[in-house]
């Protein structure tokens, strides 16, 4: 049994942010905390902790968010609750639009811009009974792994404050790991759920496209690699969260109808004896890795030893310059068919951070035909790893090539004496589960000798978001890595 399961009894204030999603959202429905209780433990625990890490950005009113806390207590004692989310405290991610709120996706550009309409996964929560306390912070346009901004400035590491929180759901991952938010949604382009969850100690998960719907959206068809999904310190509380995320609206044509979103929160319990899992690695030596990184992740593979899983190296029969080559191509493609604009006004384009340019003159130099090229090169790819899931239920890789860097870096420019060819180089492992829409949950893996986490990705088959969580699931029972708590949480108490 994990924390998230336990039926809490009456906790004081301050023991009330240590709940998990689960455990939190039994306590407000047997009424053995209040919404207002829950409500000032967690403001309590930004006061204390977000001045020093700056997760959370474009915080509320607290008088209001009280009120608002009050007002769920009284649906709750007439009967009426919204859902597994009632009275939580929740902090959409700046980058997709929330009703009345500031959506400055990072950039001067947006700043102070009020939308006025919710994302599909914002409405889901909204409906559900959250109270948005504020926004979590992203780097400019949600590109690259480190998140800060000239908007709301760094974000920094819930383990080692000096190091990158990563990105770029990076005000995310620290809420979560510093208790103050119960569980948080994300979105994940090129890893931006799987590296904060790694640098984090937490969880994040990758959903197959569809599986969360991501509108309303200029582009509701062509656009399949950003996805929205959930981050917690658990699996049954990402459960929980992904089960009011998950499910099938009209407004994004490409989302599924196929799969209960209930089961997320309450199917999790399967034996995995037996299954067979896939160790990708490092590619056979493509991604050069930080020293200890590999040995740390080799290590957390005996867990699913214990589980009962059989864990074999893996090779995908496809060159992985072939699949980045063609990464780079689609996603400058997309970021400078939306961005474009901006870049054709000279004075925008003066306050667009370097490699947000980058991305959009290389967009607007590709043809036809690289385009061409690169869509069957994805799909080739996706061919390629399909096979493996032939032999294999599973496939495990590193979630990050690097343990947190430092936090006053733009991006890592080498690792481990390679030189990094561009901003996003240094992330290249979470590029295979994006560019075949493979479900990737980010698992904690342990730490090096000087505390800093690590994560392994653990991908399924395509639609196959449910099994990877009981995976996740039996890992984390097993693994206990994300019990291990921020040394943060003991220091500012």
């Amino acid at each position: 049994m994990t924390a998230s399961d336990a039926t809490p009894d009456l906790p004081p204030s301050d023991d009330i942010v240590s709940l998990g999603a689960v455990a939190l959202s039994r306590a407000i429905h047997s009424r053995a905390v209040s919404c207002v209780e829950v409500m000032q433990a967690h403001l309590a625990q930004i006061d204390r902790f977000n001045p020093v890490v700056n997760a959370i950005v474009a915080l509320q009113d607290r008088d209001a968010l009280l009120r608002q806390a009050g007002e769920r207590d009284t649906q709750l004692a007439a009967g009426n609750s919204l859902g597994p989310l009632h009275g939580f405290p929740q902090a959409p991610k700046d980058i997709l639009p929330v009703a009345g709120m500031v959506t400055s996706k990072g950039s001067p550009i947006y700043a102070g811009e009020v939308s006025q309409t919710d994302a599909v996964i914002f409405e889901r929560m909204r409906e559900g009974g959250a109270l948005f306390v504020g926004r979590t912070n992203s780097p400019e346009f949600g590109l690259g792994g480190h998140t800060y901004n000239p908007v709301y400035g760094t974000t920094r590491n819930a383990f080692d404050p000096t190091r990158s929180a990563g990105g770029s759901s990076g005000g995310a991952a620290v809420a979560v790991a510093l208790r103050m938010l119960p569980c948080a949604d994300g979105s994940d382009m090129m890893g931006s759920l799987r590296t904060p969850a790694a640098f984090n100690n937490v969880f994040g998960f990758r959903t197959t496209p569809g599986c969360v719907p991501y509108a309303p959206s200029d582009d509701v068809f062509f656009q399949q690699f950003s996805v929205a999904g959930p981050m917690a310190r658990s699996i049954p509380d990402l459960g929980l969260l992904l089960s009011v995320q998950a499910g099938f609206d009209a407004r994004a044509p490409l989302s599924r109808r196929s799969e209960q979103p209930a089961d997320f929160a309450h199917a999790l319990e399967c034996d995995m004896r037996g299954k067979r899992i896939g160790w990708l690695g490092d590619l056979n030596g493509h991604l050069p890795t930080e020293p200890g990184l590999m040995a740390t992740c080799e290590a957390a593979l005996r867990h699913f030893d214990t589980i009962g899983c059989v864990v074999e190296a893996a090779r995908v029969e496809f060159d992985p310059e072939r699949l980045w080559r063609a990464w780079i191509d689609l996603r400058s493609l997309t970021f400078s068919g939306t961005n474009g604009p901006l870049w054709r006004d000279t004075a925008k384009r003066a306050l667009l951070k370097p490699e947000a340019v980058w991305e959009i003159e290389r967009g607007l130099k590709l043809t036809s035909e690289d385009i061409s090229r690169a869509v069957r090169e994805r799909s080739a790819w996706y061919q390629a790893i399909n096979t493996l899931f032939e032999r294999f239920d599973f496939l495990v890789m590193p979630s990050a090539q690097v343990f947190p860097f430092d936090a006053s870096l733009d991006w890592p420019h080498a690792i481990a004496g390679r030189n990094m060819d561009s901003y996003h180089r240094w992330m290249e492992t979470v590029v295979p589960a994006t560019m075949a829409s493979l479900p990737a949950l980010s698992a904690p893996a342990g730490f090096n000798a000087d505390g800093l986490p690590a994560g392994l990705q653990i991908m399924g088959p395509v639609q196959q978001d449910l099994d990877v969580l009981r995976l996740g699931l039996a890992y984390e029972r097993a693994s206990n890595y994300a019990t291990q708590r921020s040394p943060l949480l003991d220091q500012l108490t």
